[in-house]
């Protein structure tokens, strides 16, 4: 069989309320998709793995319909899911890595099904091998951001290290400065909210946006009074798969609004919806206040403040952090997310051999 014209990697990016996924040559992308799903949509499964089949579906067939040769894809690279803490970097997809996907030690993401679509469908094809990169796991924490009131509950790292790693690069190659050289505070507004101390090429301190930590999201409630979320939860009322579902899935937006769509709500305040208003400058209050924890973490030395995600399109949202932050350093806004780029760049790596993956144990 002769070789195809071109070489071509499949990124693969399942987050809470869409489906993101591209073919490129190189870094260069050959079609984008981002699929979004409402919740009426995802409500019918049980549990974000059950939904496998059904995004698993949607990313061939879109493959399919574009006429990809599949001998041409030769890295299927997933966003990586709720994993055990690890090292940045790339990884192959093993046996180890799907139990731990599917039987998550922190819990159900969206992210978890990137590794095992990305494994599936590199098994159906002639020779693809199958690849994470940059897992939300990723955890560069200093001890002393550990340690947080309690010894039975220490504070741990997740958050959108794939997007807040790349937009730091990208920022920083854009001045001709080295990532690892400076302090920035990268901010991520998307389904969660996460804010990181970026130190010098590790982050440092980043609030666990997935499941009660920092500013509320759209559907995701962030940091709870604890006295009453204890109180809540031995009211009787309540499940615990109730209340879990309250902080992660149908809090923030979703609790005050009825929508996880950013810009719905925009459109509400654009109308003159005063409680609308209210809640959304909430958020973007709320995102303010963690920048500022941030720089201190950072002794307010601090480069350049980065604001990426999706709802950083949202001008209005945009200028309402900034003109709470800009005296902390100079504000720089990189609209959407470059992920399905940033799974590209490593699948790329490893294909070049400037990089060998790593073993998840």
């Amino acid at each position: 069989m002769s070789e195809p014209d071109n070489i071509h990697i499949l990124t693969i990016n399942p987050g809470s309320t869409s489906t993101k996924f591209g073919v490129f040559t190189g870094t260069d992308p050959v079609f984008i998709k981002n699929i979004r799903h409402s919740n009426e949509e995802l409500e019918v499964f049980d549990k974000i793995t059950d939904q496998f089949n059904f995004r698993k579906g949607l990313i061939l067939g879109q493959v399919n319909e574009a006429g990809i040769d599949p001998a041409s894809i030769r890295a299927v690279v997933g966003r990586g899911g709720l994993l055990k803490p690890i090292e940045s970097g790339v990884y192959a997809v093993n046996e180890a890595m799907l139990r731990d996907l599917r039987n998550s030690p922190l819990g159900e993401h969206a992210s978890n099904l990137g590794g095992l679509i990305a494994w599936d469908i590199a098994g159906s094809l002639p020779n693809a091998g199958a690849y994470i990169a940059n897992p939300v796991v990723v955890d560069e924490l200093d001890d002393l951001a550990r340690i947080s009131g309690h010894p039975l509950l220490p504070r741990i790292s997740i958050f959108h290290a794939l997007n807040q790693k790349a937009v730091a690069r990208q920022h920083a190659k854009s001045i001709m400065r080295k990532y690892e050289e400076m302090n920035l505070i990268v901010v991520h507004l998307g389904g969660g909210i996460t804010v990181g101390a970026h130190h010098q090429g590790r982050v440092i301190d980043v609030n666990q946006g997935l499941d009660g930590e920092g500013p509320f999201s759209p559907e995701r409630t962030g940091t709870l009074p604890v006295g009453a979320l204890v109180r809540l939860c031995y009211s009787g009322k309540y499940t615990e798969k109730e209340v879990l579902k309250m902080i992660k899935g149908e809090g923030g937006l979703v609790a005050y609004l009825g929508t996880n769509s950013a810009w719905e709500v925009e459109q509400r305040v654009q109308q003159g919806d005063e409680y609308a208003s209210l809640i959304y400058r909430a958020m973007a209050y709320q995102v303010a206040k963690e920048i500022g924890a941030m720089a201190t973490v950072l002794r307010f030395q601090v480069d350049s403040i980065l604001i990426t995600g999706g709802i950083a399109h949202d001008k209005f949202f945009v200028n309402q952090i900034i003109e709470r932050v800009h005296r902390i350093a100079p504000v720089h806004v990189y609209p959407g997310e470059d992920e399905l780029k940033a799974l590209a760049m490593n699948g790329l790596r490893v294909l070049n051999q400037e990089t060998v993956p790593k073993v998840y144990q």
